[in-house]
């Protein structure tokens, strides 16, 4: 040990020494700090003073020692591990992004403890736009998911290798606007330059990720999370009309954009529509309506939501007059 160490640098090593070293005795702290035991002595107390808990204990045995609750074990992830960490994160926590949350304030914190190499990609993942809770949906590739939020950052054309299910893989070239975590799936909002066209892609689905050296602008005022739901409503077999007693806020309220577009009738009615796969699955999410309601179409809707109803009303009439729940 150099004696010509300056006080902080002795302070810091005194640090190091109590965290690898319980119980170490006065004596040998001066020794390895090269200075006498009560220098040593009083480095212990600008520890305690800087607010870092140093416990003594006296007699033969005694020694020094950090208190419980200081020391933390190194922080030693790999890239993936962390944009694995972060995405898990975001998947149950849509506000993991916003450091005023306990949430968004402990990730901070360890994401600042990484390695800027590691820390970099994993702090771009955590900033995408998010809404709802974890699903069944299967988590994307980390370090995939970590290029296509990098690229839409830094407005840089991709060419993407898509898996299309059993139809195969397509390469196409798209630029990255957004990626958008929905209901505990991963989407890119895009725009496909292979079918000139906005496209949403599953990011699960994305097997490879090029940079291109071109780059683009995003449509000015883009809402990430917005537009991926107005576009999830779009496009499905049964088109959805449905004209709703209540005001076209309150509906906007009460059902996401992804369930269709709702549009002025007048002050007081809401023209709702939509397209959908699913008239079962569509015909549950109609009950967050909150006001009387006419289905125009399709017939199929008509027919799931009065089967919907039948079972209600056969579950209702099947409890107990004395029945209640908590």
């Amino acid at each position: 040990m150099s004696h010509d160490e300056s006080p902080t640098a002795r302070a810091l090593l005194l640090l190091e020494l109590l965290q690898n070293n319980p119980g170490i005795t006065a004596d040998r702290l001066a020794d390895r700090l090269g200075v006498s035991e009560r220098a040593a002595r009083r480095y212990v107390g600008i520890l305690r003073e800087a607010g870092i808990p140093v416990e003594s204990t006296r007699g033969p045995y005694g020694g020094y020692r950090l208190g419980r609750g200081l020391r933390l074990p190194p922080l030693m992830f790999t890239p993936t591990e962390a944009l694995g960490l972060v995405m898990a994160v975001l998947d149950g926590h849509h506000d993991a992004a916003d450091p005023a949350g306990p949430v968004g304030s402990a990730l901070g914190k360890l994401l600042r403890a990484l390695p800027e190499p590691v820390a970099h990609p994993a702090e771009a993942v955590r900033k995408v736009s998010a809404r709802g809770g974890p699903d069944v949906a299967s988590r994307p590739d980390p370090d995939a998911t970590a290029a296509l939020v990098q690229a839409a950052a830094a407005h840089r054309r991709l060419r993407l290798g898509y898996r299309l299910g059993s139809r195969g893989e397509r390469t196409m070239e798209v630029d990255p606007w957004a990626v958008v975590v929905h209901h505990g799936r991963w989407y890119l909002l895009c725009w496909s330059h292979t079918r000139d066209a906005r496209r949403v892609l599953r990011v699960d689905r994305v097997t490879t990720v090029t940079a291109l050296p071109d780059t683009f602008e995003p449509p000015t005022g883009l809402r990430p999370v917005e537009t991926l739901e107005e576009h999830l409503s779009q496009g499905w077999t049964y088109e959805v009309e449905i004209v709703i007693e209540a005001p076209v806020a309150l509906v906007t309220r009460w059902l996401p954009r992804s369930l269709g577009r709702p549009e002025p009738i007048d002050d007081r009615t809401t023209r709702l529509l939509a397209t959908t796969d699913e008239p079962d699955w569509y015909a549950g999410q109609l009950t967050a309506i909150r006001a009387p309601f006419r289905i125009v179409g399709p017939p199929e809707l008509r027919e799931a939501t009065r089967s919907l109803g039948r079972r209600l009303a056969e579950a209702a009439e099947g409890l107990a007059p004395d029945e209640t729940f908590d």
